[in-house]
């Protein structure tokens, strides 16, 4: 397809060049009067595409079979009409479309502090696909992955970006119209920064910063000084979530006793006044506020809780509240909670997710239907800014290129007042993505397993525990006795090799480490049970089978997910954090190979009994089938791997 663009295009050029270079699509200049080839039209120079700005507003885009229009009232817009215009027009018939921006900002929030830092490169090939989205805003979440000046242990060794780099990224959103700024730390959550020995005399506690302390107050400056130095945007994200330490380290010892509510509103004064000094425009997470306000002090969706008038007095009402919330709930119970938050008085934001948490896949069961109900919520509420988080809590061994398919839903959500129909979600992200909504689907399967609830509405994560739980110790094999999950898994591995097979370059990298992560699942998920029942009845050939030929088999297969996860994580992260990956990949291989020396040294008679299988299977958590709860979740790999100490923590260091 050639285009040719004529009118208002200034400032958009260099955006087309990259989007047209992603879409396969030649552009064509106007006085370009060269052949078009075989196309069906031979000499005419592309179709003629006229660009203006919408007087009416919105987005138009139409094409009536020799012409075509883009209509945009703001800069992004023109991007996704791009896209429209030649996903529609590729099928041969003529079209309009008119649509209406239902929120002021719309994008994702990348997780860019548990180990995962986007390399520059993969955060531009990831702003090509939000482009064409129509999406307008991206959030770089940095606790300490960003420099700071005379702070060398900020972000050491943890892939921190360079003023320059951030620079890049933002000028790279820009093209696109789309608004990047930084989310950063100012009070709790900053536990990799305050960990090291040059950072004590700013730490109350492992996570939370040490406040009403003027090293502290400086330190706050120079990182919301640099957080927001490279960024054209004017928003800042200052945090203050889940501080639920807050006062109670050395804070406590050196002022006696003061509620967190105090000392909440007190510290968050002082930012503010760093903050406005600047001219920047700040939002938080109003999770604390809402925890200080419940009966237990630590519930933010008791639905008894109300912010009393005393408090919310005492909240600034020039910072943006942003109300999240991850969970699959109704519409009532969403409405209810934006309810609650009106009485902080200030604007209010809300953050839902692609929840790629803790797994390997994405729990798209989840958070497609929450994201829809949610959505809508914001639309009828007035809320005007909608985020997508996506976290990488313990070592981020998901993908955020894996959750494109949920940020394709927020996009069709931003411009549509209802609720946009699943068939125009697929189809759009298909031709945004160049991946079948079909094939995204397939990561949910990882762990909606047999077992798990509805659309794994209970967070059941058995991906990950059942790779690294280990196979004598077995501490989750109560959870899962009886749902036959290596068939659930073979079957799995069967139906992504041929989504691989059948879809492009892009599905196949996408779906690489996840089918051999099954090659792994449908042989170790239950080898642990039935090791345990063949001690039970003292089958000695069975366990030195086992030994001899299953765990060495699940071995080879572990080493061939390493290596296909190491090429993923590669194309996407910068290198550190990997070795995090590694340890725990070769702790896998490690204890298969002593649990088969154990095995043998049993059966051959070098010693009476492995006491690791006499001990009796307990249910992990109150989190599983038997009560509703799916079949487990476990938040921390080390807890999976063991319940031995694995580190003990008095003083950071």
């Amino acid at each position: 397809m050639k285009l040719r663009f004529e009118g208002e295009t200034n400032g958009l050029l260099p955006g087309i060049g990259i989007l047209a270079a992603e879409l396969g699509v030649e552009i064509r200049d106007e006085g370009d009067t060269r052949n078009a080839g075989n196309d069906g039209n031979a000499g005419i120079p592309g179709i003629p595409v006229e660009v203006s700005v919408s007087v009416s507003g919105g987005l138009e885009v139409g094409w009536d079979g020799s012409k075509a229009y883009i209509r945009y009232e703001l800069k992004h817009q023109f991007f996704r009409g791009l896209g429209l215009l030649v996903q529609h027009t590729r099928k041969g018939q003529p079209f309009q479309i008119k649509e209406e921006q239902q929120f002021e900002l719309t994008g994702p929030m990348f997780d860019l502090s548990r180990n995962g830092v986007l390399t520059v490169e993969s955060f531009k090939r990831m702003l090509n696909k939000l482009a064409l989205m129509g999406l307008n805003t991206v959030m770089l979440y940095m606790e300490d992955t960003y420099e700071i000046e005379g702070e060398s242990y900020f972000g050491y060794m943890r892939g921190r970006y360079s003023q320059a780099e951030l620079k890049e990224i933002d000028d790279y959103a820009d093209q696109f119209g789309i608004e990047a700024f930084p989310s950063i730390q100012t009070l709790a959550h900053l536990e990799e920064f305050l960990k090291w020995e040059a950072a004590s005399r700013y730490r109350d506690t492992k996570g939370a910063l040490l406040v009403g302390e003027e090293a502290t107050l400086d330190l706050i400056r120079r990182m919301i000084e640099s957080a927001t130095a490279p960024f054209r945007s004017r928003k800042i994200h200052i945090g203050m979530d889940e501080a639920e330490e807050l006062g109670r380290g050395k804070f406590l010892d050196k002022n006696g006793y003061v509620g967190r509510f105090d000392i909440m509103t007190g510290h968050l004064d002082k930012v503010l006044e760093i903050v406005r000094e600047r001219g920047l425009e700040p939002m938080m997470w109003s999770d604390m506020f809402l925890k200080l306000a419940s009966a237990s002090g630590a519930d933010y969706y008791n639905s008894d809780t109300t912010i009393p008038e005393e408090m919310a007095s005492r909240i600034p009402e020039d910072v943006s509240m942003v109300y999240w919330d991850y969970g699959l709930k109704e519409m009532e119970e969403y409405g209810q909670q934006v309810a609650k938050h009106r009485p902080l008085g200030a604007n209010l934001a809300f953050a839902g997710a692609v929840w790629i948490f803790n797994t390997f896949g994405v729990n798209y069961g989840l958070s497609l239907n929450a994201s829809d109900n949610a959505l809508q919520v914001c639309k009828q509420e007035g809320i005007r800014e909608v985020y997508a988080t996506m976290w990488g809590d313990d070592g981020n061994e998901g993908s955020p290129f894996a959750a494109l398919l949920g940020l394709q839903l927020y996009a069709e959500h931003a411009y549509s007042a209802a609720k946009p129909e699943w068939e125009r979600v697929a189809e759009r992200a298909a031709f945004c993505t160049g991946i079948q909504a079909d094939s995204y689907l397939l990561l949910k399967d990882l762990d909606e397993t047999p077992g798990s609830e509805p659309n794994n509405r209970a967070q059941s994560n058995p991906s990950k525990f059942l790779l690294y739980q280990d196979v004598l110790l077995g501490l989750f094999d109560k959870q899962i006795e009886g749902l036959e999950l290596s068939a659930h898994y073979a079957d799995l591995e069967q139906r992504i090799q041929w989504a691989r097979k059948s879809g492009g370059t892009g599905t196949a990298e996408l779906l690489r480490m996840p089918e051999k992560l099954c090659a792994v699942l449908k042989i170790k998920s239950e080898i642990g049970i039935r090791l345990k029942q063949a001690y039970d009845i003292q089958d000695r050939a069975a366990l030195n089978r086992v030994a001899q030929e299953e765990l060495p088999l699940i071995a080879a297969a572990v080493r061939e997910l390493r290596d296909a996860h190491r090429i993923q994580w590669f194309s996407m992260f910068k290198p550190f954090g990997w070795e995090v990956l590694d340890i725990r990949y070769g702790g896998v291989v490690n204890r298969l190979d002593s649990a088969a020396q154990r095995l043998l040294d049993y059966t051959e008679g070098r010693i009476a009994r492995i006491e690791e299988l006499e001990q009796e299977r307990l249910l992990y958590s109150s989190n599983n089938r038997f009560n509703h709860k799916g079949i487990g979740w476990c938040s921390y790999y080390y807890r999976m791997a063991s319940p031995n100490v694995f580190f003990h923590v008095l003083n950071p260091l």
